[in-house]
């Protein structure tokens, strides 16, 4: 094994027309920046892999500067340690209100002011949509969609692209796969 496992959560990439990567050149992308065991999830920017412990820290400025240098894409990268992600899954405090994980959605912080800035969204009645507010993210349950969410668009205006969102299911799909061996 070479160091601990790692996701990458890349901002916006294969939504619509705009910033389209293939898996396989960011899977290689990331091997090529010393990482192993890479590995990517559906076809939206996340990739689990091992990173040196050296490496760690700066993946996320790493991998975001080698996507504009050799694949020509800016957006905007988050790196999150396992140990973190399962932290984010266990403080989930909208799991016993969600009925479609689909909708129950996660946003990851990259700016440590966030929690502050997000706070005073959270203290307000956005019905039916249900916001949440850690330490690592928040959790915003939004029944009618995303694109129908007030909260959703009124924290896209205040934090912008200092944070960046998954559904519940890919989380959980992200956490499982950090937790599988190993390939070859």
């Amino acid at each position: 094994m070479n160091g601990a496992r790692c996701i990458a959560l890349l901002r916006g990439i294969n939504v619509g027309r705009a910033k389209r990567i293939a898996m396989a050149d960011l899977r290689q992308l990331v091997g090529e920046l010393g990482c192993t065991d890479v590995r990517t999830l559906l076809n939206s920017g996340n990739v689990v892999f091992r990173a040196p412990p050296k490496l760690r820290a700066a993946m996320a400025a790493r991998i975001q500067d080698a996507m504009v240098v050799k694949l020509g894409v800016v957006a905007r990268v988050m790196v999150l340690g396992s140990d973190d992600l399962d932290r984010i899954v266990a403080a989930n405090p909208l799991l016993a209100v969600a009925t479609d994980n689909a909708r129950l959605l996660v946003f990851v912080f990259s700016d440590p002011q966030a929690p502050a800035l997000l706070a005073p969204l959270a203290e307000r009645d956005w019905a039916p949509d249900m916001l949440a507010v850690g330490e690592q993210a928040a959790y915003l349950w939004c029944p009618d969609g995303v694109l129908e969410s007030k909260v959703a668009g009124a924290m896209g205006k205040l934090i912008g692209d200092g944070l960046t969102a998954r559904n519940w299911n890919t989380l959980c799909k992200l956490q499982a796969l950090c937790a599988e061996p190993p390939k070859g």
